[in-house]
């Protein structure tokens, strides 16, 4: 008997927003055997309740990471007009609840995804999964997959900080642990302050709330780092029609320029210049920090891909607690291994600081582990090698707004083989273009995470549907040189960026050009693009909402019946 495809099973990989809104658009189209695996307990991925600790706010402005279903509550906090990881654990929980009972098993870890073995049943996936609960193991028969583990699952913990010869007096552990740590030490009768001299290795996002929450309770921090992050912030919040249009976007320069705007501020003298002011204009009022401060140097807003977007500078924030001294910076600096006392941490320069407590913000590595190196060379998912500089001359942009890139060695960038994940528009490995039964949410890194993964969600959906309006390269070769030729962006446009980025989520690097990213799925699938609306002069400075899409659906099934 032949089953209707829209009767098949899927299987998502992660209850994180990216899977929660694919399998939300899946079911919505139709697809009715939409399975979300987990081994959390709780949905929201990097955002459910056993990761999110007090003093975690997110990376980006009010009302930019939510999705057009259901409307995003204010802060708890309103003040600091920022949404704190309480509030998206909140939102992503009342999503769950509202669409999608009874589609996500919890406390399942996936070991391993592979094809049938015989060459006459290689069709669809088997799951080698273990109910964590009862420790029961289990095989899963699916006909489609959607990865959308996310590039904030599994701990990059660096190996010469991962052991130590002698036993370890203090507490190490990862920062992703921190909220299991405050609950231990609840669970004890202790509080923070028990974790004595605390030692944070990283600058980035997660290190700077976690200093800032140890600090405002009276415990001695240090940061170790080598370069901060650039930070976006403004003594007032920045207005809308500059902060959540395309004006950012537009300034930063997307692999193609469809107005004559654009090309005019990035192929002209005049244009780069105005281009490059107004960059270094809001660096320059980004900056609250102290003249002298190693935050100081920090990495560039235009060229990097590494932002914390503050909002507005605020009282009790990280760079406000390192300007009353109540966090202390050492930088440039790298931590080297574990003193031999079990209670320090060794420099490359040669210096000991003390630490009762080692936190490591040293970021993720690839959730794509799932797949043995034979399956993930099959699906394509291997990484390769970046192509010369002799094979990107034939994928040209004569931008002048990308004439002068900074020195990578200079500003403390690593410099290591630049590597590419050949994945088609950042969704679709392009060895499985033709398959039509696997896909990946989470890959492309933007801006604006909400917005984004909903638009690839419906992306998703008629790819699996095998929309006939749905653009497609037409060969494996076709899409694997797609791919090519944005990895060739990408180190044109970040340079490094592919030497330490987490593979999976740099398939494709659309950080402030999201908004164009979208526009080239939405034209994929034969939709309206620069949704947002405005007349020729106005169209920059335009709101983008999360609403203008809430119809994608409506839209596909319409065009679909044509």
């Amino acid at each position: 008997m032949v089953t209707s495809p829209l009767d098949q099973p899927i299987a998502i990989l992660g209850s994180g927003a990216a899977g929660l809104i694919t399998a939300y658009t899946l079911i919505n189209d139709g697809f009715s055997n939409v399975t979300i695996l987990t081994k959390d307990k709780s949905p929201g991925g990097v955002w459910a309740d056993e990761r999110v600790y007090p003093g975690l706010t997110i990376n980006n402005v009010y009302g930019e990471f939510r999705f057009s279903a259901l409307p995003m509550p204010p802060p708890q906090i309103p003040a600091t007009g920022r949404l704190s990881g309480q509030d998206m654990c909140s939102y992503m929980r009342i999503f769950a609840d509202t669409f999608l009972k009874g589609n996500i098993r919890y406390a399942v870890e996936v070991k391993k995804i592979y094809r049938p073995g015989s060459d006459e049943d290689k069709i669809g996936w088997l799951f080698d999964v273990e109910n964590l609960e009862s420790g029961e193991l289990e095989i899963l028969h699916f006909s489609r997959v959607v990865l959308c583990t996310g590039g904030c699952h599994v701990p990059l913990i660096p190996s010469n900080l991962s052991a130590h010869p002698k036993e370890v007096n203090g507490h190490v552990f990862h920062s992703s642990k921190f909220r299991s740590q405050l609950d231990l030490l609840q669970s004890n009768g202790q509080d923070v302050k028990s974790l004595g001299q605390v030692v944070i290795i990283g600058g980035g996002k997660s290190a700077q709330d976690i200093a800032s929450y140890l600090a405002s309770r009276e415990v001695q921090v240090t940061v170790v780092f080598e370069r901060a992050d650039a930070v976006l912030a403004s003594p007032i919040p920045l207005p809308s029609f500059i902060r959540r249009s395309r004006f950012l976007s537009i300034l930063a320069g997307h692999e193609h320029l469809d107005t004559r705007f654009e090309r005019f501020l990035h192929t002209t003298r005049v244009g780069a210049r105005l281009t490059h002011f107004v960059w270094n204009t809001i660096t320059q009022i980004s900056a609250s920090i102290r003249r002298k401060s190693p935050l100081r140097n920090a990495h560039s807003l235009f060229w990097d891909i590494r932002t914390n977007d503050e909002g507005i500078l605020r009282s009790e924030n990280f760079h406000d607690l390192v300007n009353k001294e109540r966090i202390e910076l050492v930088s440039p600096a790298r931590a080297k291994a574990l003193g031999e006392d079990g209670r320090s941490v060794v420099l490359e320069d040669g210096r000991n600081l003390e630490a009762d407590t080692l936190i490591l913000a040293t970021g993720y590595t690839s959730s794509w582990d799932i797949f043995d190196e034979k399956m993930s060379k099959e699906l394509g998912l291997d990484r390769l090698a970046s192509s010369s500089a002799v094979e990107d001359s034939r994928r040209h942009w004569d931008y002048t707004t990308l004439t002068n890139p900074p020195d990578i060695r200079a500003n403390g960038s690593q410099t290591g083989q630049e590597w590419i994940s050949p994945i088609y528009r950042g969704i679709v490995p392009a060895k499985n273009i033709l398959n039509h039964d696997f896909a990946i949410n989470g890959a492309v890194f933007t801006t604006n995470n909400g917005y984004s993964l909903e638009v690839i969600s419906h992306w998703i959906s008629s790819y699996f549907l095998r929309d006939p309006h749905l653009q497609l390269p037409k060969t494996v070769e076709e899409a694997l040189e797609s791919s090519k030729r944005n990895a060739a962006w990408i180190r044109k446009r970040h340079p490094s960026a592919l030497s330490w980025v987490n593979p999976s989520y740099s398939s494709n690097l659309a950080f402030w050009t999201w908004p164009q990213a979208m526009d080239d799925l939405l034209r994929d699938m034969g939709l309206r693009t620069a949704r947002s609306g405005g007349n020729w002069f106005t169209w920059p400075f335009k709101v983008i909402k999360i609403d203008e899409i809430s119809t994608l659906g409506e839209e596909r099934r319409r065009r679909w019946q044509i």
